[in-house]
């Protein structure tokens, strides 16, 4: 969370900074942004979600084997 802050941050600074010398930004229009986002979003939630079931999977035989449980 503190590198997507400062990236942010650095982000801001160097739009102002264009924005002040009167320089075209390179970035790509907000539409493609939004979609980037879009991305990201997505690619968090499914690995969010493939950690939650792995981590509520019953627990294997091998595992159990060590243990003794079986």
């Amino acid at each position: 969370m503190k590198a997507m802050l400062i990236s942010f941050a650095v982000g801001l600074l160097v739009g102002i900074a264009y924005a002040l010398l009167r320089v075209k930004s390179p970035a790509p229009p907000l539409v493609a942004l939004a979609g980037l986002l879009g991305m990201v979003w997505g690619e968090q939630f499914i690995e969010r979600f493939l950690a939650q079931k792995s981590a509520d999977a019953p627990i294997s035989s091998a595992q159990d084997a060590v243990s003794g449980t079986r």
